[in-house]
C-alpha cells in the first residue's frame, strides 16, 4: 500500500468508531513571526521613527515665536547670500565629512577587502582571528577609543598636518565591524576557493580571477559595506569633537545653538539620507536573493 493511500485511511478505534484522519498542519518555526505579527511590528516601528521626523519637519516650518503660523523662510534662508557666513561652517563640515567618507571607503576596499580575500583563499585558519580583530571596536565605547586616539593623533598631525581628512584613519577602525559583517556574510554564501580554482584551471591569472570572477560575486556585500560605512561616517561625532575637527555633526551642533530651525532641517536631511542608504542595502540584498531563486 502506498504512503498516500495509507494516509487517506480513516483511523478505527477499539469500539469500531471511525475517526477521520485530520490533515497535518504545516509546521512553523517558532522564531519566525506570523504575517500579522510582522505587520504589527513593522507598523509600530514605522510610527516610532516617522512621528519624530514629522515633528522635526513641522518645527522647521514654524514661524519664530509662534506655534500656529508656518513659513518656508527657514529653507530659503539657507540659499540667501547674506547668510553665507552663518552657514559657511556647516557647508564646510559637509564637504569635510564627504571627503572622510571617500577615504574611509577606500580604506575598506584597499585594506579590509583584500585581507579578507587573502584569509579566505590562503589562510582559512585565520578567519576567527580576523573576525575577532574586526569586531573588537564595536565592544569598546567611542569615548574610550578617542582617549587612545588623542596621543596617536599628535604624531599624525605632525606627519600629515591637522586636517579633517586624517579622521578617516580613526573612523576606519570604528567602521571595521560594520564593514566586515556584510562582506563576511557574502563570502560565506560564495564558494570563493572553488571559483578561483575554476578560473585558474581555465587559464586566467590571479588578477583576472579576482576582477572577473570573485569581485562580481561579492558585489552585494561590498556595496552594503560601503553604504554602511558612509552612514557611520556621516553620523560620527565623538572623534571629531574630541580632536577639534569640523565635520557635519560638529558643525550641526554649533549651528543649532544659533539657528535651531536650519539645524533641524539638516538633521532631517541626514536622517532621510541614512534611511535611503538602508533601503538601498535592503534592495541589494533582495536583488541577490531573487537572482539565486530564479
Amino acid at each position: 500500500m502506498s504512503t498516500a493511500a495509507a494516509a487517506s485511511i480513516e483511523r478505527i478505534t477499539e469500539h469500531g468508531e471511525v475517526i477521520p484522519r485530520l490533515p497535518k498542519r504545516p509546521t512553523r518555526v517558532g522564531a519566525v513571526p506570523s504575517r500579522a505579527t510582522g505587520t504589527t511590528i513593522l507598523v509600530i516601528t514605522a510610527i516610532v521613527f516617522v512621528v519624530p521626523i514629522l515633528a522635526m519637519i513641522l518645527f522647521s516650518f514654524r514661524v519664530v515665536g509662534s506655534k500656529t503660523a508656518f513659513t518656508a523662510d527657514h529653507y530659503t534662508a539657507i540659499f540667501n547670500p547674506a547668510n553665507e557666513l552663518t552657514y559657511d561652517g556647516l557647508f564646510q563640515g559637509i564637504v569635510n565629512s564627504l571627503g572622510i567618507c571617500v577615504i574611509t571607503v577606500l580604506i575598506v576596499l584597499v585594506l579590509l577587502l583584500p585581507t579578507m580575500l587573502l584569509v579566505e583563499l590562503r589562510y582559512p585558519k585565520l578567519r576567527s582571528a580576523l573576525e575577532f580583530v574586526c569586531i573588537i571596536p564595536i565592544t569598546i565605547p567611542s569615548i574610550v577609543l578617542v582617549v587612545g586616539f588623542v596621543p596617536v593623533y599628535r604624531v599624525v598631525s605632525q606627519v600629515f598636518g591637522s586636517y579633517p581628512w586624517t579622521l578617516a584613519f580613526a573612523i576606519g577602525i570604528i567602521v571595521l565591524p560594520y564593514a566586515f559583517r556584510p562582506i563576511a556574510a557574502n563570502l560565506a554564501g560564495v564558494e570563493v576557493t572553488i571559483l578561483s580554482e575554476a578560473g585558474r584551471s581555465l587559464g586566467a591569472n590571479w588578477a583576472q580571477v579576482l576582477w572577473r570572477v570573485i569581485l562580481p560575486n561579492l558585489r552585494r556585500g561590498i556595496l552594503s559595506a560601503c553604504f554602511i560605512t558612509i552612514a557611520v561616517v556621516l553620523g560620527e561625532f565623538t572623534i571629531a569633537s574630541f580632536l577639534s575637527q569640523n565635520t557635519f555633526q560638529t558643525a550641526l551642533l554649533l549651528l543649532q545653538q544659533t539657528d535651531p530651525y536650519v539645524g533641524v532641517i539638516f538633521a532631517v536631511v541626514a536622517l532621510v539620507f541614512a534611511f535611503v542608504l538602508l533601503l538601498i542595502i535592503g534592495r541589494i540584498g533582495s536583488f541577490g536573493r531573487n537572482r539565486k531563486e530564479s
